[in-house]
């Protein structure tokens, strides 16, 4: 709303601005209806200039800091060649005139694009000692990739204050997820809807800014080469449950943290004799058997429970059983609770 009341107030002042000029200068529009000509004049070009507003909606502030200096570049060289003598044999004007402006405009086209596909670190060898580093950068960036939105416990994690930092998504990252959600597949498509409900939740949480970042590598094929480069890039900590991904970054001198990793870590570790209070709350695969679950999601199977299905039991941890999927905990009832 408020950008379009400073819109409003510019094409008043443009329309104003078209009929002062055509009183000051009327030779300019012409004398006959030179007042309305000049006001229409001036409220043409603020439409102008609103519509070349709208068609850059999307251009950040770091394109255009590229295009400048990429069409500065062509320009120096444009004009360096033009400098050189090479066309001094071209006598006629018209075709003097009409190279050098083949000639700045191919430079100027060719810096502003040689630009747009460049990063910092090429900027840095351009001029050496420049980082373009900005002096309030945070000291903690944390990139989330797709798998960790999806899996959602990096949202509990943030709520809980874990994490501190700036939270950083990829533009990429969250095209890959809206691609996801619009699967004919159900499962994917339920992934990904989880995957935005995810992300929406983390954008609600005060304690961390969520940043959704431009950078994009058009070189680069797979969404997991993107990643590892822009956490070098910016030297951010990358968050991921992808395994072979968390290798790649390792192998690139990449920081990285898997949840998997982190969940296995801070599980409880149980020891044979101890007692723990839980819920059975179904039947086990063998006869007799009860099910329980403690509070980190760990299964723990209780012979002769059957009968306390739904019931709060003591039990003594007897063995543990590592699978692929994680720890199982067998353990026995209580001798008081078992007679």
């Amino acid at each position: 709303m408020a950008l379009w009341v400073i819109r409003i107030l510019f094409l008043s002042l443009c329309t104003v601005a078209g009929y002062a000029v055509s009183q000051v200068r009327p030779e300019f529009v012409g004398s006959t209806y030179s007042g309305v000509l000049g006001m229409v004049i001036g409220f043409g070009f603020g439409w102008l200039m609103i519509a070349l507003d709208e068609m850059l909606k999307g251009f950040s502030l770091r394109a255009f800091s590229a295009t400048t200096f990429g069409l500065l570049l062509g320009t120096v060289v444009a004009l360096l060649i033009d400098r050189s003598g090479l066309f001094e044999n071209v006598e006629e004007k018209p075709t003097r005139w009409l190279i050098r402006l083949c000639l700045f405009l191919s430079f100027g086209y060719i810096g502003i694009v040689l630009a747009m596909r460049s990063n910092k670190e090429d900027f840095s060898l351009i001029i050496p000692y420049v980082r373009f580093a900005p002096q309030n950068k945070p000291d903690n960036l944390l990139l989330l990739d797709t798998s960790v939105i999806v899996d959602g416990r990096i949202a509990d994690l943030i709520e809980a204050n874990f994490l501190e930092g700036l939270i950083v998504v990829p533009r990429f990252v969250l095209k890959e997820l809206q691609q996801i959600a619009d699967s004919n597949d159900a499962i994917k498509r339920g992934r990904g809807r989880r995957g935005l409900e995810v992300l929406n939740r983390i954008q609600r949480n005060t304690r961390n800014e969520v940043k959704i970042h431009d950078g994009d590598f058009p070189e680069e094929k797979e969404v997991d080469a993107k990643l590892v480069r822009l956490a070098r890039n910016l030297g951010a900590k990358l968050y991921t449950n992808d395994y072979n991904l968390g290798k790649i970054a390792e192998l690139q001198k990449v920081n990285y943290v898997n949840l998997h990793d982190l969940a296995k870590s801070l599980r409880v570790i149980l020891l044979p004799g101890e007692m723990l209070s839980l819920r059975i709350v179904r039947e086990g695969k063998d006869k007799g058997q009860g099910v329980g679950y403690l509070p980190d999601g760990t299964m723990v199977v209780v012979n002769n429970a059957q009968n306390a299905i739904g019931q709060q039991v003591e039990v003594q941890v007897q063995s543990q059983l590592q699978t692929g999927a994680g720890v199982i905990v067998f353990a026995d009832l209580k001798p008081a609770a078992a007679a």
